[in-house]
């Protein structure tokens, strides 16, 4: 198992080593910045497991890290303990309300700060229930989030996306080719929502070949349009040219008949709750299914949403329903 990676964000050298020393002592992988700027760069490029950062900076200072950390979805999830020599009531709630997950007063005690890093850790895997095949959010994760959306009363929308034969595929393939086919899928999620409006995206994984994103109302059907296009493209890429040609695999029933099944496709039911308002995560969770088994029922990558039917023609293949 590969040892947890920690990011040090503090301006001061000499506690800088000084924690640096005392985490790798305690098992932890360690990378440093030396000011705030360069600790949201570094946290975006190494993906550490855990913040460790300094509340006063010059600059930008432990709240401005941790929010920007906050604002970002690659960044989201990494848990922040914020190192203060201020021990005020009201500073502590302000990191807390700005998104840090735990303090620690200067001068800390070793014992206490491993405690606190271990359990935060502990929790930050918990939270996550991280697809090992993804290392997109899981089920518990996923849920939380939506009930945040709710409660906040502002309005989003929900992709529920499901992979179309995607169990042929896996059966023709064999696992190794299906697992690079769904790390496909989740690469694909997470670019667009990148590329679109990504400050309010959330990507996560449910299972299998189901994914979620959660977008702003404005630009959902943009970004499920923009996913069906990139996915029909690069799903071509993942079968034997052979198969490609026929526009279709062989795979034996149950009573070991072979059977043709179609190129793989997406389909995504997409809810918007200031087109369907919704009060809880169930009665979202009914309407996108609902949605989804339409879908099902049509051929080819599909968006369908709550009106069930497009003004628009469909483009290259791929539709709205």
């Amino acid at each position: 198992m590969s040892k947890p990676t920690i990011l040090i964000v503090e301006d001061e050298l000499h506690l800088r080593e000084i924690l640096h020393f005392q985490l790798d002592l305690a098992g932890f992988d360690v990378i440093q910045a030396e000011d705030g700027i360069h600790g949201v760069q570094l946290a975006n490029e190494r993906m550490p497991d855990l913040v460790l950062c300094d509340l006063m900076m010059p600059g930008c200072d432990g709240y401005e890290v941790t929010r920007r950390l906050r604002a970002s979805f690659s960044t989201r999830h990494i848990p922040v303990i914020l190192l203060t020599a201020k021990s005020e009531a009201v500073d502590r709630v302000l990191g807390l309300e700005g998104g840090a997950n735990d303090y620690v007063t200067k001068p800390w005690d070793h014992r206490e700060l491993m405690l606190r890093i271990h359990n935060l850790l502990e929790w930050s895997r918990q939270q996550r229930a991280a697809s090992p095949l993804t290392g997109l959010p899981g089920n518990i994760s996923i849920n939380e989030e939506i009930r945040h959306r709710i409660l906040q009363e502002t309005p989003f929308a929900l992709l529920q996306i499901d992979v179309d034969y995607f169990k042929a595929f896996n059966d023709h393939y064999g696992y190794a080719r299906g697992d690079q086919a769904i790390q496909q899928v989740a690469r694909i999620l997470v670019e667009c929502s990148h590329e679109h409006d990504s400050s309010s995206n959330f990507v996560g994984h449910i299972g299998g070949d189901d994914f979620v994103v959660l977008t702003s109302t404005e630009g959902a059907e943009v970004l499920a349009r923009d996913i069906l296009s990139r996915f029909d493209a690069a799903a071509r890429t993942l079968y034997d040219a052979d198969d490609l040609a026929r526009g279709h695999i062989e795979v034996p029933n149950r009573r070991h008949v072979p059977e043709k099944f179609p190129m793989m496709s997406l389909t995504i039911a997409l809810v918007r709750t200031d087109k369907m308002p919704v009060n809880h995560l169930a009665q979202l969770i009914d309407i996108a299914q609902e949605l989804k088994a339409h879908g099902k029922g049509i051929a080819g990558s599909v968006v369908v949403n709550e009106r069930r039917a497009s003004e628009d023609p469909p483009e290259s293949g791929r539709q709205v329903a």
